[in-house]
């Protein structure tokens, strides 16, 4: 399956151009064009292919003859880089698309980021590269890095050795950094790319590029903000199928956030979208940049393990412990050896090693004692990762111990099980960070780090285990809101609209209990029987025609949390009580907000047993309906244990929804309480997705709560509140 999509394919200029011409190319060593030269006709790894600098105030730029204009540039010539002033780009742009080049890097500033005016200048450059079919990179970016083509359009001094690893990164200051660390610490990658501002070509484009690239293994995002939404879903997802995806996103604790009518509104904060997209989609999330590559690294270099129990074998018992307990956190266990493993670690080492797990050899082992075992726990049927942890010792050639990780690693027969090494130290250890790398061992100075890094191998691993034929076709089939029946689901989406039309007709935007339960019912998620009172001889009748006992709870669309005023009356047992209480909810509705239009008294059936939770539903305007789901009540806003997923969604989703809710625990049934029927609340998360993603009018919606029968007797939905655009 390739996930080449029609738009990526005009890409390939960019990463191997047949020629690059350099607009606004200088003379003078301190301009950022010179620069961009340097780069292309570097020595070592320059680009092999003709080089144009466009200046018509000069001859010749480190040996390159100038062109006065890109007209007068000879063939062939795919690419243009532009480094003049924002005011020329457009007229730049012009004569590129006359020229016939079809890609173009803008790495010029002075566009929307300056304001209204360099906003204006950004859309006419694109007006005119679209005109003439040109693809823009940018503009305010640094341009782009193919190691393997080899092609530097940066000014940035050095370039990363040649490896498998992409990088697209919204920040061009960022790659700047990175290119530099990578240098430093010999890190191979593929790509790199500044996207800038984003004109054209952004994420959503290029994912999809990368994943059809085959010199890139894994590939690395550093976002600022997402361009495309449900497509860049799509190509995240379909990336995420065929290699390893990390990302890192800024943003995720924005300061404040507008006021929201519902409890999912409050608690779906900004970056609440971003992370359920990763998750459905299966992309690693983290929350550093030193994570984006150290699990990278690891994800480049070695293969997945088949479990999560990690082995750690060390000189020193205090990194030993560390990695120990940073295990759990990343969803891993510390591997404790197998007696035959055991037998033979003790069959060499000195009668002190401790040899159950972490396997610590003590201070004096050298490269002949790591390699032997470290044989003996890739061996032992226990183990599914080693963490090999050097503490450099005076007597000991930390290289040749690192050269004996990669030995033992590679000597592997059958289920080949990743090795990451921890060298911790700096000052004496360069020569053994080169040495891991040029043996493909994953190495980091830190233990928390390595076994960070194991944890993103293993999320990958888990990924590719719990993938089957339905799983990734997300919100198609897999128990959809409807069950696959077409009928069924166009005859709701019908009586959906109508609810909401007549909701908008009469001036609300706010759908109360009594206006959303036609919704609900319409998309197959239960109800208690309920009337809608309008005086308190109804509420009696009403009540008598339920069945006692039964609630009363305020319907106004302006007081939309009732409890708050008192708008809600429990355990009505009589007629002449809900005739008294239909009085005392709206006498205390007037009290707390006079003047407010009030519709009536819901008089609703009193359902026994169960457990709340509440299911919601906020719009992010990138991505579209978000999904929560949480234990219900008035306390959800104040615990916040709650989890997010993308509408439309599968069961597999509901399911991990709700693993990851730490009070969901109370489902099973605690304490001598019946277990809920998990099944149907998972079938109702489903298919208030659907209803959401049938309807871009729906803004937020809150089901709060959602009574969770015991199982084989199903959900209700006891109260209900949705928010119109």
């Amino acid at each position: 399956m390739s996930p080449l999509p029609f738009r990526s394919a005009s890409l390939a200029p960019f990463f191997a151009p047949n020629g690059v011409a350099i607009i606004g190319a200088s003379r003078d060593p301190s301009k950022l064009s010179y620069g961009v030269v340097r780069n292309l006709v570097d020595p070592e790894r320059g680009y092999p292919g003709p080089i144009y600098p466009i200046n018509p105030k000069a001859d010749e730029i480190l040996g390159l003859k100038c062109y006065p204009d890109i007209a007068a540039a000879p063939d062939p010539v795919e690419l243009a880089v532009l480094i003049i002033p924002a005011s020329a780009v457009a007229g730049a742009v012009e004569a590129c698309g006359q020229r016939g080049i079809k890609a173009a890097i803008v790495i010029s500033g002075g566009f929307r980021e300056v304001g209204a005016a360099g906003a204006a200048r950004e859309r006419e450059m694109v007006a005119i590269a679209e005109r003439y079919g040109m693809r823009i990179m940018g503009p305010n970016g640094i341009g782009v890095i193919d190691t393997h083509t080899p092609l530097n359009t940066t000014f940035v001094k050095g370039m990363p050795p040649q490896g498998n690893i992409a990088f697209l990164s919204q920040s061009g200051a960022l790659c700047g950094g990175i290119i530099d660390w990578t240098i430093g610490r010999g890190i191979g990658f593929s790509r790199f790319l500044s996207v800038g501002n984003e004109a054209d070509v952004n994420e959503t484009d290029v994912i999809p590029f990368l994943a059809a690239d085959e010199s890139s293994k894994v590939i690395t995002l550093y976002l600022e903000d997402v361009k495309g939404g449900p497509a860049f879903v799509d190509a995240l997802r379909a990336a995420a199928a065929v290699k390893p995806v990390l990302a890192i996103k800024t943003g995720r604790t924005a300061g404040g956030q507008a006021a929201t009518a519902s409890h999912t509104g409050a608690l779906a904060g900004v970056h609440a979208a971003f992370r359920a997209a990763c998750k459905q989609t299966g992309v690693i999330e983290v929350e550093s940049v030193q994570a984006l590559f150290n699990g990278a690294l690891a994800l480049a270099y070695q293969p997945l393990p088949g479990g999560n129990r990690i082995a750690i074998v060390t000189n020193a018992g205090g990194p030993a412990a560390l990695a120990a307990d940073a295990l759990e956190p990343a969803g891993l266990r510390l591997a404790r050896t197998g007696a035959e493993a055991q037998a033979t670690l003790r069959s060499f080492l000195i009668p002190d090693a401790q040899v159950a797990g972490p396997v610590d050899l003590l201070g004096g082992a050298d490269e002949h004692g790591y390699g032997k075992a470290l044989a003996a726990v890739l061996a032992d049927p226990a183990c599914d990762g080693v963490l090999a942890v050097l503490v450099p010792q005076a007597l000991v050639n930390a290289v040749a111990v690192v050269e004996a990780f990669g030995a033992a690693a590679a000597a592997q027969t059958g289920s080949q099980k990743p090795v990451l090494a921890c060298l911790m130290g700096e000052a004496s250890l360069d020569a053994a960070f080169a040495a891991a790398h040029a043996a493909h061992i994953p190495a980091y100075t830190f233990p928390e780090d390595a076994v960070a890094a194991f944890g993103a191998l293993w999320q990958r691993a888990r990924r590719m285990q719990a993938r089957h034929g339905d799983t990734e076709t997300r919100g198609h089939g897999d128990a959809e809101a409807l069950a696959d029946h077409t009928l069924a689901r166009a005859k709701a989406r019908r009586e959906t609209q109508q609810a909401i039309l007549l909701a908008r007709a009469a001036g609300r935007k706010a759908l109360d209990a009594a206006e959303s339960r036609p919704l609900l019912e319409a998309y197959g998620v239960p109800t208690p029987a309920e009337f809608l009172a309008t005086s308190p001889h109804e509420a009696a009748a009403f009540a008598a025609r339920i069945g006692f006992p039964v609630a009363l709870k305020l319907i106004s669309p302006e007081i939309l949390h009732k409890s708050d005023i008192g708008g809600v009356i429990l355990n009505v047992t009589d007629e002449a009580a809900a005739s008294a209480g239909f009085d005392t909810i709206i006498a205390r509705a007037q009290a707390a907000h006079p003047g407010a239009h009030v519709r009536g008294v819901q008089v609703q059936q009193m359902v026994s047993g169960g457990q709340e939770v509440i299911v919601g539903v906020k719009r992010d305007p990138t991505f579209g309906p978000l999904v929560m789901f949480g234990l219900g009540g008035v306390y959800v806003e104040a615990l916040a244990d709650v989890s997010f997923r993308l509408a439309p969604l599968t069961s597999a989703d509901a399911e991990e929804m709700i693993d990851e809710v730490r009070s969901a625990k109370l489902l099973a049934g605690l304490r001598g309480a019946p277990p809920a029927d998990r099944a149907a609340l998972v079938e109702a998360i489903v298919r208030v997705g659907r209803l959401a993603a049938d309807h871009e009018e729906i803004t937020e919606l809150d089901i709060n709560p959602l009574l969770v029968l015991p199982v084989g007797q199903g959900v209700l939905a006891v109260d209900v509140r949705i928010i119109l655009a």
